[in-house]
């Protein structure tokens, strides 16, 4: 697996570091025709996860010619990464008044959200785009911008945003419900949360808190609290409760994950770098035997289903014969089975 340091990881993961690296990987590989997962990470300073992650991004771009729809063609199969279709991002950016002036009305609203990292970068890139836009810069001064709170974001009641209500919890020392959707059971769950701090880790903002259901301290990511309710009881944080270590990765196994033995193919290799595993080992031919530990077998039945004939599950037997019962009812529905 790639590794990096934690400053590293913090560095490269941060807004303003990723979209630059995203409007330039796209050139860099179309430049080169291929270029390898490993080099294209090392160039970027980033891991092979990350570099991942972002291409898993781009592949939500949709150009606007010459086509109406005129998706990016990526593939990073075999640890090759390899674009085609993107000569208009391949080419120098030239925006027209209108596109800089909305950018820059965007700009300006993302620098008045509080306690935002990196404030003096955005200033920076504001003043350059203001410098190079002209006439777009003095439309777009005149916009004022407001955040609708019925907007993404907002409590079902509309009463606020769901990050603002965290925050004035979190000030006034009170304890909060939550509805939250948890998408490996898809169930909506039920809980009472200690809040603690609200954190960004790797673009996605989460609650840190106890959760009085688990008894323990929990991240809950914001996007999935679909129903908050600030209770009119103080919140208590046990004494001996640590924050999380971002710094040192999100995953945290526990001895009650179950350890799943995968055998994969050289072009199944990615697995090892987009998910936490315990150990990994060279077979040879390009091939790998990875263990990872996890809560919850469901999602690896189906990563199995996704992998195809790039990997299989060696152990436990019965998650493996789990995976063929839904290769079977997969290809039944298409009359091959």
């Amino acid at each position: 697996m790639s590794t990096g340091t934690a400053a590293g990881r913090s560095a490269a993961n941060t807004s303003t570091d990723r979209l630059a690296r995203l409007l330039a990987l796209v050139p860099y590989v179309v430049n080169r025709d291929s270029v390898a997962l490993g080099e294209a990470a090392a160039a970027f300073g980033v891991t092979e996860k990350q570099l991942i992650d972002d291409l898993n991004l781009l592949w939500c771009v949709e150009l606007r010619a010459p086509d109406p729809y005129c998706p990016i063609d990526l593939s990073y199969e075999g640890g090759e990464i390899t674009v085609a279709e993107a000569e208009s991002i391949a080419r120098p950016l030239r925006l027209k008044v209108d596109e800089a002036s909305a950018l820059l009305v965007a700009l300006r609203m993302l620098a008045g959200i509080p306690d935002l990292h990196d404030r003096d970068a955005l200033s920076r890139v504001i003043a350059k785009l203001e410098s190079a836009a002209g006439a777009a810069a003095a439309v777009s001064s005149q916009v004022a911008v407001e955040v609708d709170a019925h907007g993404a974001g907002a409590t079902p009641d509309g009463s606020g945003t769901v990050l603002g209500r965290l925050r004035d919890a979190i000030t006034a020392g009170r304890r909060v419900h939550l509805t939250y959707y948890v998408p490996a059971r898809d169930e909506n769950t039920e809980r009472d949360v200690d809040p603690m701090r609200v954190l960004v880790v790797e673009g996605t903002t989460y609650l840190e808190g106890w959760c009085r259901r688990a008894e323990a301290v929990r991240l809950f990511k914001l996007e999935r609290i679909t129903g908050l309710t600030v209770l009119d009881v103080a919140a208590h944080v046990p004494d001996d409760a640590e924050p999380i270590d971002v710094d040192a990765g999100l995953f945290r196994p526990s001895p009650r994950d179950v350890p799943v033995t995968l055998e994969l193919t050289a072009r199944g290799r990615w697995v090892a770098d987009y998910y936490p595993c315990e150990s990994v080992e060279e077979l040879g031919e390009g091939r790998l035997r990875v263990v990872l530990r996890t809560p919850d077998t469901r999602w690896v039945r189906g990563l199995a289903l996704r992998l195809g004939d790039q990997g299989r599950i060696v152990e436990p037997a019965s998650l493996a014969a789990g995976a063929r019962d839904d290769a079977a009812r997969a290809l039944a529905l298409y009359g091959m089975a």
